[in-house]
């Protein structure tokens, strides 16, 4: 396999001891005969069970869901009433099992939108097709057969994906979303981090990993950004990465991008890769500010909503927790390593991201309040964090290794107890389509409401 289609695992919990997980959520549908939507500002859709992030936008949430008898579907839903509008069979060809299940894309417009999601049609010698849709019928728009790939994505207006993903021939491309016509190429394998009407930010994957910006119409190169130049050399992908734009009122307004790529521990040296956090500026790509050896924390907001950290010593143990600014990447927080509870424990945030929570699974858990650094008494206090860290592996026909995407529950940090009607999570873990969060619960269940405003990325991206 070549080295950059080396797996990405999603879930990283730091913690005494350190804990290794994938993405993980639990597996079954809503109760049978509940309608579709309880609310005109927030539902719960039954009958799928959701196993991939969402994708919302252009009036719909789309989700990849896995049925009873181990086939993968795509699902879609209306976004303002949760309507189900319809589903098709879903498949994976190539997509690595630590980047979980591929969601759908949603591309387009309200009223000439699309979804487009890999189908298990063969033809001759490709083994599936990507098929786009009209997003609210569910009519055939147009498709292109694939071999492997990692799935599409929107950018900018258009449909972006990485082909051929297992062989040297592996390329990315980006596609006219009406009418599937290429619009350009570039070699090897790439994800996009970033785009708006014009222009697309792409994370090219290989042994030197860089970040380019490229005219979406054209393909043209804008800029060219070396990772390794902001977190040294020796970066090794199979520790994870991930960006998040620093927007104004708009994603037209985005002027940084906030990146990060973790470590991992090389087998012949057990010495750690290369790692650490930086800044870029979207208009030329240069580089604002960098932070090496700082591990992101999980759970987590978007690295451009908030930076919470821990640091890593020289001979690689772990150090205290650090806040930075992402605009700046300057500390504006820290809480010393010996402020840990001695007994295993889990991070936690409350909605507010305002404390450090730990927590001890049915035990009274402790924080610290970030802007200072000062105990707070766990009493009353709220917090999130994943419902479990020792998630199964999706039955999916086919496929090993797949976890569902890991959901939020809240806890009472005084108890370390789960509380039972916890309301909506967070909106630094949900993020927001035009208001609209979109969530998956510790069941499998898409939920949705609209108490946001404008835009904004959440812990798995846009």
């Amino acid at each position: 396999m070549p080295s950059h289609t080396l797996a990405r695992p999603r879930m990283v919990i730091f913690s005494a001891p350190l804990v290794l997980a994938a993405l993980a959520a639990a597996g079954c549908s809503g109760p049978a005969g509940q309608p579709n939507a309880q609310a005109a500002q927030g539902w719960a859709g039954t009958g799928v069970n959701a196993v991939s992030r969402p994708i919302a936008g252009s009036g719909v949430a789309a989700v990849t869901g896995l049925r009873a008898d181990g086939v993968l579907e795509t699902a879609v839903f209306d976004l303002a009433k949760g309507k189900r509008l319809w589903t098709r069979p879903a498949t994976m060809v190539g997509r690595l099992s630590g980047m979980g299940v591929q969601p759908p894309a949603v591309a387009g417009a309200p009223g000439s939108a699309v979804v487009a999601s890999v189908e298990p049609q063969k033809t001759g010698k490709w083994k599936a097709t990507l098929v786009t849709r009209d997003a609210r019928t569910g009519a055939q728009k147009w498709t292109r057969p694939v071999d492997t790939t990692f799935g599409p994505v929107r950018c900018g207006d258009q449909v972006c994906l990485s082909e051929f993903t297992a062989r040297k021939s592996a390329r990315f491309v980006a596609l006219d979303a009406a009418t599937g016509r290429q619009l350009w190429k570039m070699p090897g394998i790439a994800e996009v981090q970033w785009a708006d009407p014009s222009r697309v930010v792409a994370f090219r994957m290989a042994k030197h990993p860089s970040l380019e910006a490229r005219d979406l119409k054209t393909g043209k190169t804008l800029w060219t950004f070396p990772v390794e130049k902001a977190v040294g050399d020796g970066v090794n992908l199979s520790g994870g990465w991930a960006f998040g734009a620093l927007t104004g009122s708009s994603p037209s307004a985005a002027d940084t991008l906030v990146g990060y790529v973790a470590p991992y521990q090389l087998r012949r040296t057990k010495a750690l890769s290369a790692f650490g956090f930086f800044g870029l500026r979207l208009a030329d790509g240069k580089p604002v500010w960098t932070r090496k050896r700082l591990l992101r924390v999980y759970p987590s907001a978007n690295p451009a909503v908030a930076l919470i950290t821990r640091q890593v010593t020289g001979k690689g143990a772990y150090g205290g927790f650090e806040q930075l600014d992402p605009r700046t990447g300057r500390t504006t927080a820290t809480i010393p390593a010996d402020r840990t509870p001695k007994s295993a424990w889990w991070l936690s945030f409350p909605a507010d991201l305002s404390t450090l929570g730990f927590l001890t699974q049915g035990q009274r858990g402790v924080a610290y309040r970030l802007q200072d650094g000062s105990p707070v008494g766990p009493q009353g206090l709220r917090a999130w964090s994943f419902c479990t860290v020792t998630p199964a592996a999706l039955k999916i026909t086919g496929q090993r290794g797949f976890f569902p995407v890991a959901p939020l529950c809240a806890y009472d940090l005084a108890t370390g107890r789960k509380i039972e009607s916890p309301d909506a999570p967070p909106g630094w873990y949900t993020g927001a389509v035009d208001g609209w969060r979109v969530w998956r619960d510790e069941g499998g269940t898409l939920h949705a409401r609209r108490d946001a405003q404008g835009d904004s990325p959440g812990m798995y991206g846009q």
